[in-house]
């Protein structure tokens, strides 16, 4: 269960960077994940082996955001433009109409490969079709589709050995859940939350703030693993047992990692599903004229396939199927909502 941490533990993954790992170095790492997700849920992994530093994947997020609303919105979502036919998969615009606490933008891609399409009942009868094709901009507005393709399966190998790491802390073979892995959903996501509007002064010298103070609401995900690049702006929280919200801030070259609740529920409870929240992006004077940048952050979630059974490693009892699971937990996102 979760404890009362006052900061998030740091996790050294080096010897994920070479291609033929002691075992020694290997079961003393599973060991260490095994005693963080046992008690905070979450941590900060270092000297990973991504190819791709943070100035990289910015870069990349933020030429994306800056693209025009015209040129974002052709990768809507069908919910936010009718005549497109992506449900799952594409841009979702911000949403202050339903949400004032929620408010965000992002872009959403899954693996480039196509995924089987599945005949559940859960397919067949929810308007999101979580294998659809991801939607790209014109390559002429947009040219960086092969590098976040390369992102996308640089993060999803790395979430993949980590998993057999788990694999091993929790007593299995290190290729036990290698059936997770057919026809993965997993989900690479940027986003930007942006500075929310002032409250008008008050004429009596008080400092300008921001309207609502959260920009994305309490939440647990909903997948195995959530590997998380955030910017030095800062604003994510988690939650400690004593119901305190801890910062999480910004590390230089460091990926945020966190338990979901499919792994709370793979690993028999001996892991948690830490709750965390997102502050709004803080305004500030510097910000006048020019809107501000916001916060950035590109989460990967790390998702087995849409009719893979999870149940606990060491019992039957209570088997889930993850393409139920996950549009259970859609429903309470504000950007699967309709507009």
């Amino acid at each position: 269960m979760t404890t009362t941490f006052s900061s998030l533990p740091i996790v050294d993954v080096s010897p994920l960077k070479y291609p033929d790992p002691s075992t020694k170095d290997l079961n003393s790492l599973s060991q260490r994940l095994y005693d963080v997700f046992a008690t905070t849920g979450f941590a900060y992994l270092v000297n990973t082996p991504l190819s791709f530093n943070h100035a990289d994947v910015f870069n990349l997020t933020e030429s994306f955001f800056a693209l025009p609303e015209e040129e974002k919105m052709k990768l809507a979502k069908k919910s936010f433009r009718k005549e497109n036919s992506n449900t799952y998969r594409g841009y979702f615009p911000t949403q202050p109409e339903l949400a004032t606490d929620n408010l965000k933008e992002g872009f959403e891609m899954g693996p480039s490969q196509p995924i089987n399409a599945t005949s559940t009942t859960a397919s067949e009868t929810s308007r999101f079709n979580l294998a659809e094709p991801n939607i790209w901009p014109d390559p002429d507005v947009f040219p960086n589709r092969a590098k976040l393709e390369k992102l996308y399966d640089e993060l999803q190998f790395l979430a993949s050995s980590l998993l057999s790491l788990l694999a091993i802390s929790l007593g299995k073979p290190a290729d036990f859940f290698s059936p997770y892995l057919e026809d993965s959903l997993s989900t690479l996501r940027l986003l930007h939350y942006p500075i929310l509007p002032r409250k008008s002064d008050s004429g009596l010298g008080s400092s300008p703030e921001p309207e609502v103070k959260l920009s994305c609401t309490p939440h647990t995900d909903s997948g195995i693993l959530t590997l998380l690049h955030q910017d030095t702006t800062g604003g994510l929280e988690v939650r400690n047992s004593n119901g305190d919200w801890v910062s999480a801030p910004y590390i230089p070259e460091s990926l945020v990692v966190n338990i979901g609740d499919l792994m709370a529920k793979v690993s028999g409870g001996r892991f948690v599903a830490t709750m965390h929240r997102v502050r709004s992006p803080e305004w500030k004077p510097s910000y006048e004229g020019a809107g501000g940048r916001g916060r950035f952050s590109v989460p990967f979630f790390f998702e087995p396939g849409e009719n893979c059974l999870i149940r606990a490693v060491d019992g039957d009892e209570g088997v889930v199927v993850y393409g139920v699971h996950v549009r259970e937990k859609m429903k309470g996102f504000v950007e699967f909502r309709d507009l």
